[in-house]
């Protein structure tokens, strides 16, 4: 009998500890009796709790509250910076790392123009970035969760293969070399998959949706139930090779007609020497090269908001380089795609990106976010 109550015992605890922790993530501070009248916990047990998890690092005191003549009571609330994860993104001509907290907020961030190369010296700078990125943050390597790379291809269950690469040309690369210089917790993710998951985890309206990724290659990513769905063979929610145009433009995937082809944002950048940032300058002074080149883009973006819609009814949000811009637009934007629609003429289920730029390094990052937060 005592074996079979120790186990229940052990199981209770684990679950006030973990039951305490998860209240102090959806509030910003709260006292001892706030935890025993939320959670309908004895003052004893929850003062134990939260004296370990002040012993952790988790918790910190916050202050008082309260001036009813009494003792004013402590307040606590959830450190932040307890834990952080650093998160790379890796495109052709760039490399982007940011640095991210337990609640997700991006607190230092830096990009660079470094074209990939498959080889040692542009691993060795992955993890020259890595190191500074450290050394500016000023944080102690106990407190470094891990680092998530995100990717332009699509990567195994396990996080550790490219099984489909061809934008980088790297099919068959693993984590392992690629992070040889990395002396952390490492894991591959693929790009729209990172971002998508990114945004649901922020916005906690949003937890099913689908994620259209508009930099310069299109992704896509299915979030369900705040999970990305990766579909039996991990490749679900490539958008990008939907068609759009029988036997239209050419693809680099071999097919014709991809919204790639369409949707790119060097269909816009190309227009200003690649500088999108440039694009939309131009578009806001009316420029008639721009505006001709916009409108045929958001036709192309409703047609594709549309199917999109017909296959998954859900929210849609549009990310990625041009998601940076396109918040201005929204307006026009669902109106195009709510005449094509049947069924929701308004199409307010189109939503502009939360994460203006870095989205793909953060939802890196916090793929070590949520596994520690899951262990708690």
């Amino acid at each position: 009998m005592d074996n079979i109550k120790k186990p229940a015992s052990l199981e209770i605890q684990r679950k006030n500890y973990t039951d305490i922790f998860q209240l102090f993530l959806q509030n910003e501070r709260l006292t001892k009796q706030n935890i025993v009248n939320a959670l309908h916990l004895s003052l004893p047990t929850v003062t134990q709790n939260i004296n370990l998890l002040c012993q952790q690092g988790l918790l910190c005191e916050a202050g008082t509250m309260g001036n009813t003549g009494g003792r004013r009571a402590m307040t606590y609330s959830f450190s932040a910076d307890a834990r952080i994860a650093i998160g790379v993104d890796i495109t052709r001509n760039h490399v982007a790392i940011v640095a991210v907290d337990l609640r997700g907020a991006v607190f230092y961030k830096e990009r660079v123009r470094k074209k990939f190369e498959r080889c040692d010296d542009y691993y060795r700078f992955l993890g020259d970035m890595v190191r500074h990125c450290i050394e500016q943050i000023q944080c102690p390597e106990e407190r470094i969760l891990g680092v998530g790379i995100g990717v332009p291809g699509l990567v195994t269950a396990d996080n550790q293969t490219v099984f489909y690469g061809e934008i980088l040309h790297f099919t068959g690369e693993t984590c392992a070399n690629m992070s040889r210089y990395i002396p952390y917790p490492t894991a591959l993710l693929n790009d729209a998959s990172a971002a998508g998951f990114a945004e649901t985890w922020i916005n906690k309206d949003i937890k099913t949706a689908f994620y259209l990724m508009l930099s310069n290659n299109i992704g896509g990513a299915v979030i369900i139930d705040g999970s990305p769905y990766a579909g039996y063979h991990h490749h679900s929610g490539e958008v990008g090779h939907l068609c759009i145009e029988r036997n239209g433009r050419p693809c680099y995937c071999g097919q014709k007609g991809c919204v790639d082809r369409y949707l790119a944002a060097t269909e816009l950048s190309d227009l200003t020497d690649g500088r999108l940032a440039d694009f939309f300058a131009l578009l806001e002074k009316k420029d008639p090269r721009a505006l001709a080149c916009w409108d045929t883009y958001l036709d192309d973006l409703a047609l594709t908001n549309r199917n999109v819609h017909m296959l998954f009814d859900c929210p849609i949000i549009l990310g990625g380089y041009v998601g940076e811009y396109i918040a201005p637009y929204m307006d026009e934007i669902r109106r195009r795609t709510g005449a094509l629609d049947p069924f929701e003429t308004d199409a307010e289920y189109l939503h502009a990106c939360h994460y203006r730029t870095e989205a793909i390094a953060a939802g890196s990052a916090l793929h070590f976010i949520v596994k520690f937060l899951e262990t708690v």
